[in-house]
C-alpha cells in the first residue's frame, strides 16, 4: 500500500488569495517530493486549534501569514535566531520528537529578490519601511544586515514605529517615525509591509517622498500589480515591484528546510507572473 503524502500547508486569513499552494506543487513536482500542501483559513479567535489539529492529525509543516505571524509564537517550543530576532514567524517545523520549530524566511526571500533577482542596490541607500507589524518584523534585521546608510520604520503610530527600531538598533543604523514627517525626505527604497496592501489600500504616504529615482516594492502580491504599486507608478517612481518574487523565494528556502532541496526559483517566479 502506497504511503500517503506528506501534508504542508500555509494558515492565515483570510486565506482565499494565497498562491503558496501552487508554489509548492510546483516546487515538489519540480524535486519530486511526495507531499501536499493545503490553505488553512484560520479566524484568530481559532488559530491555536487549527495549527493543533493540523499537527495532530500528521502535519509536518505550516507557513504563517497575516495576521498569525506573532500571535503564533506562544504554540512553539523552539525558535531559529532569525525568528527570535524578528520576533514573528512564517514557518513552523515538527521535529522528530514532535516538538514545533518556528523559523523566519521573509527577510532571506525579500532580500534575495531585491538583489539577485531585481538588482536593487541597498547598500549605502535610505531605506524606507511602511509598517510596524509582523511582516515588517521578518525583514528588518535581514536589509540592515545589507549595511543601507538609514532604515526608517513609518507607521500611523509612531510610538509603536520608535520601539520597533529601537530593539534592532543593535543591527545597524535604524529609526521610526510618522508618516506626516516624511515629507522632507528621499529614499531610495520604499517597502510596503502594511495590511494596506492585502486590502488593496494606500498607506499615508506623503506623495512627496517619491520622484523619479525612488523604487516602491510591496510585499504583498497581486495578480495584475496591487494598489500601492500602481499609486507609486502614477507619480513617476523608477520602479514599482509587487512582491512576487519575494513570495516564491522565502516559499523555496521553507522547501529547503522542510524537505532537504532547494527548488529552482526562475521558472516557477516567471510563470507565477504569466498567470
Amino acid at each position: 500500500m502506497t504511503p500517503a503524502p506528506d501534508r504542508y500547508a500555509v494558515i492565515g486569513h483570510p486565506i482565499d488569495h494565497s498562491r503558496s499552494p501552487w508554489i509548492h506543487a510546483r516546487f515538489a513536482q519540480q524535486t519530486g517530493q511526495r507531499m501536499v500542501y493545503t490553505a488553512i483559513d484560520a479566524a484568530p479567535e481559532d488559530l491555536d486549534d487549527r495549527v493543533r489539529d493540523f499537527f495532530a492529525r500528521g502535519g509536518l509543516g505550516l507557513n504563517v501569514t497575516v495576521p498569525h505571524k506573532q500571535a503564533v509564537l506562544p504554540l512553539l517550543q523552539e525558535l531559529s535566531e532569525r525568528a527570535r530576532v524578528a520576533g514573528a514567524v512564517n514557518l513552523i517545523l515538527r521535529a522528530d520528537d514532535g516538538r514545533l520549530r518556528g523559523d523566519n524566511t521573509d527577510g532571506s526571500g525579500l532580500v534575495r529578490d531585491l538583489t539577485h533577482n531585481l538588482g536593487v542596490p541597498i547598500a549605502a541607500q535610505r531605506l524606507l519601511l511602511l509598517g510596524a507589524g509582523g511582516a515588517a518584523r521578518g525583514i528588518i534585521a535581514p536589509l540592515l544586515a545589507l549595511h543601507p546608510a538609514e532604515l526608517v520604520i513609518a507607521n500611523r503610530s509612531a510610538a509603536r514605529a520608535i520601539e520597533l527600531a529601537q530593539q534592532f538598533k543593535p543591527f545597524g543604523t535604524v529609526r521610526g517615525a510618522r508618516y506626516d514627517e516624511l515629507k522632507r525626505q528621499r529614499f531610495a527604497l520604499i517597502i510596503n509591509a502594511t495590511s494596506a496592501g492585502l486590502l488593496q489600500e494606500i498607506p499615508p504616504l506623503p506623495v512627496e517622498v517619491l520622484d523619479a529615482s525612488t523604487v516602491c516594492y510591496d510585499l504583498a502580491y497581486a495578480r495584475d500589480t496591487t494598489r500601492f504599486v500602481q499609486w507609486a507608478r502614477e507619480h513617476g517612481v523608477a520602479r514599482g515591484i509587487p512582491g512576487a518574487g519575494m513570495l516564491v523565494e522565502q516559499a523555496a528556502e521553507s522547501f529547503l528546510l522542510w524537505r532537504g532541496v532547494r527548488p529552482d526559483t526562475t521558472a516557477v517566479l516567471a510563470d507565477l507572473l504569466a498567470l
